[in-house]
């Protein structure tokens, strides 16, 4: 009777760890985060099973297909040879037993076989899938005919997980972020004015023409001597005879040191420096890449007919970041 009931509870054990291991990996599978994923494959390809957790989780399809196998076998399968051997012991001695026996086991399959694994799994999520993964991966290999035939039977289990993302998507997650302390609330905050980028254009942002600090080219220094000292703009459109003709633009910095060594004489366009043109509409994103490859960091924004319609900085763009554009507009 001892060894029965020794070999039943040996079956038993297999059955119930073999579930819980299953059913821990394949909500650990689900759980885990493939960025997560993604970035410790790349910058610590030394992990053990990061690479081969990757490649699971881009098949994510067969990976669960492999665990739902396993773990079916250990459920079903494992659960009639446990019960058939626990039917043939209780019957034949103590029959009243096969009934407790059968609701035990059903509880414990459960409790200890399902619910407690997934949340663990769940709450454990990289440590068990980067653990489970060499077996996975060895098991994948092994069950590849079968794995072949199901895919040809049911083509989605063919299907590919991309690591995929958009705005709104990460608009929350910087948000839950912020929530739980994570991520600086000036950050969160920072982040999200990035994604405004794209919704504004120069046009948006541009000090307009009417506004902007101009130049005549041909006038010589000491004529706008006092204009200079009372704006403390950085940069001014020096402007050409012709309408809408922008010859640069000028550093007030530079003029100023010009009239100071007394090179009154000079005018603005012999000061001025070349400038880029940028239409009205370029998106404000687009626009700031471009400002380090300029040295003067000002673009002069002309419409579609190639007029002067106003100037941009980069600080005008930097202001949306910060937040300042928002709340002078509101004002």
């Amino acid at each position: 009777m001892s060894q029965d009931l020794l070999i039943l509870i040996t079956l038993f054990l297999v059955v119930l760890i073999g579930s819980a291991m299953c059913s821990g990996t394949e909500a650990a599978l689900l759980a885990v985060n493939p960025l997560r994923v993604h970035e410790l494959a790349r910058r610590s390809p030394k992990v053990l099973g990061a690479k081969r957790l990757e490649k699971l989780r881009h098949r994510l399809g067969r990976t669960l297909t492999v665990v739902t196998i396993a773990n079916n076998s250990f459920n079903i399968f494992g659960s009639l040879m446990v019960g058939s051997y626990a039917s043939y012991i209780f019957q034949e001695k103590i029959g009243f037993l096969m009934p407790i026996f059968s609701i035990g086991m059903t509880l414990l399959v459960l409790l200890l076989g399902e619910i407690v694994p997934k949340a663990l799994g769940t709450r454990l999520a990289l440590q068990i899938s980067l653990a489970s993964a060499p077996v996975l991966y060895f098991s994948s290999i092994i069950m590849k005919p079968l794995l072949i035939f199901l895919e040809r039977l049911l083509p989605i289990i063919t299907s590919e997980s991309e690591i995929t993302t958009n705005e709104e998507e990460i608009r929350q997650m910087v948000k839950l972020g912020s929530q739980i302390g994570r991520i600086e609330a000036d950050e969160a905050a920072m982040i999200s004015k990035v994604f405004q980028l794209n919704d504004l254009t120069a046009k948006d942002l541009m000090t307009p023409r009417v506004a902007a600090p101009t130049l005549a080219g041909e006038i010589p220094l000491e004529s706008v001597k006092k204009t200079l000292i009372e704006n403390n703009s950085t940069w001014w459109v020096v402007l050409g005879e012709e309408v809408d003709k922008v010859l640069g633009v000028a550093n007030r910095e530079k003029l100023l040191t010009a009239l100071v060594q007394g090179d009154s004489h000079l005018t603005p366009s012999n000061l001025c420096e070349s400038v880029e043109f940028v239409p009205e509409m370029i998106r404000v994103d687009r626009l700031l890449l471009g400002f380090d490859d300029n040295k003067n960091g000002v673009r002069v924004v002309v419409d579609e007919f190639g007029g002067f319609v106003g100037l941009i900085g980069a600080e005008a763009v930097l202001a949306v970041l910060a937040g300042w554009w928002g709340k002078s507009n509101k004002k």
